[in-house]
């Protein structure tokens, strides 16, 4: 088991993120979205992490022919998908194995997809029980909640479904079925979650329209979708951590170059904001994603803040915007947040278990904790295998020394994280 070492320090610095790790839930997408096109797909800055890599993997024993040089991918889908030779390994990656459920589905074949422990441990049954509801034939552990999940792909029947989860995931599963069904379908979520598949598949020429009720329609393909011609930008929820960096070091600043400003991935960035952090935003280009930069800088002790909407919005920022909390003046309370504890680890569990290491006081809740801000101290994290867990405490190492126990986990979502944190702070292996 890997660990590191983070050395607190007090210097200002001035950060230019143009190497943040592209973005994790596009790169998903890009694997997956070309295989329903009939031209090769080409994909510039695809994120080279292990969960992403596993995706693609995926595509190529459905018959997708890859080519690769770095990060730029060209995707050639096949004819047809082909039954796979042998299981499909999704790596840690819930959206892997979800939008894959999803689409394999409605094709017709056999197709087994696994996890590491980690995902195996996950519960899928959000997506298993509503595609089986329209025909699909999934089944797995506990009665198709946990993986590995064998699906026998066939025709699929169109639906009006209410998801009682706010879940990017769950309806992007249930998009890649429903392209697939016998006729339009409908699929409504009480709040609008991340909407990568909605934009990136209409980009492609799919028929999605968000209706004034709320109710997303989606039509069935009649022909190939047009292939993707991307640039994938960088990860706002992965330059998080070093505006959180920015915002709890005086005097510091950091600018994340080339991220997407969607709406629905900086929310997270807007409540660093309320809690104080000067902030700004400028847009470059708008194709499939609104595509920018976001400036931090320190603005004196932050303020404690409730977050209680939107919570699909920033569901995987909390981690590290909890460090902020820990070191603001009142106490912050998050709510609404159940969802954390079906993240790669119990969030809310792993998050108040680090934090009380470091002597912060904490109160749990079922759905989400509340967090006295105050002072850090050095203490010995376990990260449970959860990459933003490793993250978030290496980042309040830069105030307290933290030795983070299990990083390798971080290979996953972001490489090259440590050589952007070395700029700032010393790390021992």
């Amino acid at each position: 088991m890997k660990s590191v070492t983070i050395s607190a320090t007090t210097k200002a610095f001035s950060l230019e993120c143009s190497d943040i790790a592209p973005d994790k839930s596009i790169s998903h997408r890009c694997a997956m979205f070309s295989l329903l096109s009939d031209k090769p797909s080409k994909i510039k800055n695809f994120l080279l992490g292990e969960d992403t890599l596993a995706s693609l993997s995926i595509a190529e024993q459905l018959g997708a022919s890859i080519k690769r040089n770095g990060g730029d991918v060209e995707i050639t889908p096949p004819t047809k998908l082909s039954e796979p030779s042998n299981i499909l390994d999704c790596g840690n990656a819930g959206t892997g194995m979800r939008l894959y459920a999803g689409l394999l589905s409605g094709i017709e074949g056999s197709f087994i997809l696994t996890g590491d422990k980690y995902l195996r441990s996950r519960p899928m049954n959000r997506v298993t029980i509503p595609l089986r509801n329209i025909g699909a034939k999934i089944d797995g552990r506990e009665n198709g909640n946990l993986a590995p999940l064998a699906i026998r792909g066939g025709d699929l029947k169109s639906f009006k479904y209410a998801s009682p989860i706010d879940s990017a995931q769950i309806k992007s599963a249930l998009i890649l079925a429903a392209l697939q069904a016998d006729d339009s379908s409908l699929y409504k979520e009480e709040l609008l979650s991340r909407d990568h598949t909605e934009r990136m598949l209409s980009g492609m020429g799919a028929k999605i329209t968000l209706q004034s009720d709320g109710w997303i329609k989606i039509d069935p393909l009649t022909q190939p979708l047009n292939p993707l011609n991307i640039t994938v930008p960088a990860d706002p929820s992965s330059g998080f951590f070093f505006a959180v960096a920015a915002a709890i070091i005086p005097n510091a600043s950091t600018v994340i170059k080339n991220v997407t400003l969607n709406p629905t991935r900086i929310e997270a960035y807007k409540i660093l904001e309320k809690m104080g952090a000067n902030i700004s935003y400028l847009e470059k280009e708008n194709i499939y994603e609104p595509i920018g930069d976001i400036k931090i800088s320190y603005n004196g002790k932050l303020s404690s803040v409730t977050v209680e909407n939107n919570i699909a919005w920033l569901i995987d920022e909390l981690p590290a915007l909890s460090i902020a909390m820990s070191v603001a003046k009142g106490t912050s309370l998050v709510k609404n947040a159940k969802e954390l504890r079906v993240k790669e680890s119990d969030r809310i569990n792993t998050v108040l278990t680090g934090l009380n290491a470091c002597g912060v006081t904490t109160i749990e809740h079922e759905d989400g904790y509340e967090i006295m801000g105050g002072t850090l101290n050095s203490a010995t994290i376990n990260s449970y295998g959860d990459h933003r867990i490793a993250m978030s405490f290496a980042i309040a190492g830069l105030l307290a020394e933290m030795q983070i126990e299990d990083t390798q986990c971080i290979d996953t979502s972001f490489p090259n994280f440590f050589d952007i944190l070395s700029q700032i702070t010393q790390i021992k292996d």
